[in-house]
């Protein structure tokens, strides 16, 4: 069982940035892979990133290419998204999940862990 805790989010002004982090738990986090989803209000839960076991590859949703970065030490049991450039369209609840296996995951339905979410709001 694994346990995941997000963080970092808040409110940040368009074209800022902000950190997350997740933090896990309760089991073997460099035999997860990790992923973040983002759910805003009246909204389905979307893909934002995802990476690999050791970080070797990672995916994102076109809308976040070249924007967030999602990374992982697993040192650390932690999974980071680093977001720049921020717009109000950012603005949701940042889920951070796990699922067991070695590929960067992008469908909400394959993760087996997930955290409580971050709120981040972007204001214009």
């Amino acid at each position: 069982q694994v346990q995941l805790v997000a963080s970092g989010g808040g409110l940040v002004q368009a074209g800022g940035s902000l950190r997350l982090s997740c933090a896990a738990s309760g089991g073997t986090f460099s035999r997860h892979a990790m992923g973040w989803f983002r759910q805003a209000p009246g909204q389905e839960r979307e893909f934002v990133a995802a990476i690999t076991l050791n970080g070797g590859n990672t995916a994102y949703a076109n809308s976040m290419k070249g924007r967030f970065t999602i990374s992982r030490e697993n040192a650390k049991n932690t999974v980071y998204l680093q977001m720049n450039n921020l717009k109000p369209e950012d603005t949701a609840v940042y889920y951070c999940a796990a699922k067991a296996g070695d590929y960067a995951f992008t469908r909400a339905r394959q993760y087996d862990y997930w955290g409580q979410g971050t709120q981040v709001t972007v204001s214009s």
